[in-house]
């Protein structure tokens, strides 16, 4: 087989393993010769441009293998931080579960605290209700004076008196009067008790010598308490206190209280004319201890007190607009004879 190079024949042998191709020496020369003029030319033909290019090409190509070396660093962090993401949602799920079942313990001990705290005001209610009706015989309290367990009782309710005042003012209940709550039949309760036990004669030196923290927390009380809410308790306390009064020694303690004619001046304003009635009754014993009188006397000449007083002579309740009428003429009577003192001296 033969072929033609630059118009010269070329032979083949195909004899041996390997072609071989016979080329004129002058062509073999002349080939070497171009190959040796494009090498030397060949930069010259590649302008800065592509050379740049291909620069740039190398740059992306090494930026490509540092991307996706960052890729792939990301793409491991990602999927730790979603194996935490895993493990913390299910923690969250666990603890939700957790505060789910907490939430519903703590609605059953609500309502189991509930039950409890409505058993007891209603044994407690039905327990002072005994009370106060057994304590309106005086062998009964001549009896609890004797068995040595009065004071403890009168500690109680002296606590149990302030805790549910001091929680009107706190708003746990709305400040009502519930006739029908437990809870207000206790406190009732317990006050009408502390009554009886003053009304007899035994107990109520026993209140006047023995319990002077129970007669401090009554007028501490009535202070607290605002106008208009729950008189009958207030009247209760206020009988208490006129009980107590009835003793000299009584009398003369809790006129000792610096709290006593502010809460008395107080009290003639309540609106409720029972309250009024049992305050005039209270400022009457008062105005008949002449050793109280003395203690008291410069507060007693106050014009507003009498003022307070004179108001209530108008009023339609004839037991009040009475005890009222009483009291003014007390007052005056005070005022002239510290008059008549003050002349002689």
């Amino acid at each position: 087989m033969s072929a033609s190079l630059g118009g010269k024949s070329l032979a083949l042998n195909h004899g041996a393993k390997d072609a071989f191709v016979r080329v004129r020496k002058r062509d073999l020369e002349k080939l070497t010769t171009e190959v040796m003029q494009l090498r030397e030319f060949l930069p010259r033909v590649l302008n800065g441009d592509l050379m740049k290019m291909l620069h740039k090409a190398h740059a992306a190509q090494t930026m490509k293998e540092h991307l996706v070396q960052e890729q792939e660093q990301l793409q491991q962090q990602c999927l730790h931080l979603q194996a935490r993401l895993d493990a913390v949602q299910t923690e969250c799920q666990k603890e939700r579960e957790e505060k789910l079942l907490l939430r519903e313990q703590l609605w059953q001990s609500g309502a189991q605290l509930q039950q409890q705290a409505d058993f007891c005001s209603a044994l407690g209610s039905a327990t002072c209700s005994l009370l106060w009706s057994s304590s309106a015989r005086e062998h009964t309290v001549s009896q609890w004076l004797a068995d040595g367990k009065l004071q403890s009782f009168l500690s109680v309710a002296a606590q149990t008196l302030e805790s549910f005042v001091r929680s009107l003012d706190e708003e746990v209940k709305p400040q009502t009067e519930d006739h029908t709550s437990q809870e207000h039949q206790f406190v009732l309760a317990l006050a009408g008790t502390i009554t009886n036990i003053a009304a007899v004669t035994c107990g109520r030196d026993f209140l006047s010598s023995s319990a002077h923290i129970l007669l401090d927390t009554l007028i501490k009380l009535l202070e607290l308490m605002k106008p208009g809410v729950f008189p009958k308790l207030k009247v209760l306390m206020l009988m208490a206190l006129y009980n107590v009064s009835i003793s000299v020694k009584g009398l003369k303690y809790i006129s000792e209280n610096p709290g006593l004619l502010p809460l008395i001046w107080t009290l003639l304003d309540d609106g409720d004319w029972e309250v009024c009635l049992h305050t005039l009754r209270l400022l009457q014993s008062v105005l008949l201890e002449e050793d109280v009188l003395l203690l008291l006397g410069s507060s007693l000449l106050d014009p507003d007190l009498q003022a307070r007083v004179s108001r209530l002579t108008s009023t339609v309740q004839p037991s009040l607009r009475l005890a009222a009428q009483q009291t003014l003429e007390d007052l005056q009577s005070f005022q002239q004879g510290q008059g008549c003192k003050t002349s002689s001296v």
